[in-house]
């Protein structure tokens, strides 16, 4: 099999427009939840999220793509962007014949969805424009970022809730890893924060109304955000032969399904998924230095998480970093998985940890070093990136230092 890297990566969230400045946030332990700004805000309950502000999409696309972009998308090519320029790839010949894109999305298109709905039902309109079909699909982003950079290969969308972006990335780390490719661009995205978006997750009555606490005793609830985080995975040979500066090394993944119940986790699909991660990469439990948790800051998930972790990493558990970004950037949905591999990148390249802010009372039943409110320096050669979505929809991401 062979080895696969990643050698660019690119993202826009509540914390940045860029990697060096979400990393930067996320070193200064910075929050980027902050009061939501967008029509009818005032009828809903919850009016907090991580909102991607100061970006205005017609500095960057023109007047006929943004008829076609919905957010989500705008977000991707951005990102992809990024990771494109860091790469210095380029997608030509029988590379591009056999590259290709996979990239998860839990909701598409929401505030095309959104707004044309106002339209039809609220304003009376008979008409939508005929291409808000293209511009709403899960699969919009991902099309357009084959279209952009000639990725003439296998190109699709996961969408598995918020385990979408580590199922994506698993996908295209197996193509890698499997030889079907050399190189793919993956990740994922979503942009949830409209009237109609925050009103449907108000129902599930797991949101706070103030912010996000990950494993501190006195959580109450997630706190949605939007954005995309993008990467190209590349094969290492290839990555060495063209000189690319490497990032870090994916060695595994796994995927499980609880098979329980529909919002509620269970322990036992989160531990077979981060111990499979394991086994896949062929590694003990005692290499991995830090976890990227799913940590959304509801009951429920953290102590079952923390449970998980205590059943896979045993003894080890004491010695184990686990933290949260979604305490800084919010649950991204569909595309958390993606912005939150970036914590993971930060961790092997640059050995620092991110924290879990927002912690103020400790909870027994999560008793784990939860990274408490400051980033830490240490030597990480391995991290874990957990996903574990509604569904029991579990993605576990195993990456090395390189």
């Amino acid at each position: 099999m062979n080895r696969v890297v990643i050698t660019g990566a690119g993202t826009v969230n509540a914390l940045g427009h860029n990697v060096p400045d979400t990393l930067d946030a996320m070193r200064e332990g910075r929050c980027g939840i902050s009061e939501l700004d967008f029509r009818d805000v005032d009828r809903l309950s919850i009016r907090i999220g991580g909102q991607v502000k100061g970006m205005d999409a017609e500095n960057h696309f023109n007047r006929q793509q943004m008829v076609l972009y919905d957010r989500f998308t705008q977000f991707t090519l951005l990102a992809t962007g990024e990771a494109m320029a860091q790469s210095g790839i380029e997608f030509t010949g029988d590379l591009a014949a056999k590259a290709g894109v996979v990239l998860g999305t839990a909701g598409g298109g929401v505030s095309t969805w959104d707004d044309n709905y106002r339209s039809v039902y609220e304003d009376g309109k008979n008409r939508v424009h005929p291409f808000v079909v293209p511009k709403l699909m899960n699969n919009a982003a991902a099309s357009h970022v084959s279209m952009q950079y000639n990725l003439k290969g296998p190109s699709f969308t996961v969408s598995t809730a918020c385990s979408s972006s580590n199922h994506a990335m698993a996908q295209a780390f197996q193509m890698v890893r499997s030889g079907m490719s050399k190189a793919m661009i993956t990740g994922g995205s979503e942009s949830m924060l409209c009237f109609g978006g925050v009103k449907a997750w108000e129902g599930l009555r797991v949101m706070s109304r103030d912010a996000c606490r990950p494993f501190s005793a006195n959580r109450n609830g997630m706190v949605q955000g939007e954005g995309a985080g993008v990467f190209v995975f590349e094969e290492y040979e290839h990555a060495r032969a063209r000189g690319a500066e490497i990032l870090c090394e994916v060695i595994g993944f796994a995927m499980t399904s609880d098979a329980s119940d529909i919002v509620m986790p269970s322990k036992q699909g989160a531990a077979r998924a981060m111990a499979g991660a394991l086994a896949d990469a062929g590694i003990s439990a005692s290499q991995v230095g830090y976890v990227n948790a799913h940590g959304t800051g509801t009951a429920a998930n953290d102590k079952t998480e923390c449970a998980a972790v205590a059943d896979v990493f045993g003894q080890h558990a004491d010695d184990l970093m686990i933290s949260s970004t979604k305490s800084m950037h919010g649950h991204l949905i569909g595309g958390t998985g993606a912005v939150e591999l970036l914590a993971c990148i930060m961790a092997l390249k640059e050995g620092v940890v991110a924290p879990t802010i927002g912690y103020e009372e400790h909870d027994p039943e999560c008793a784990l070093d939860v990274v408490p409110n400051e980033a830490r320096e240490a030597d990480v050669k391995v991290a874990l990136s957990n996903a574990f979505a509604f569904g029991g929809l579990n993605a576990v991401l195993a990456l090395r230092k390189i």
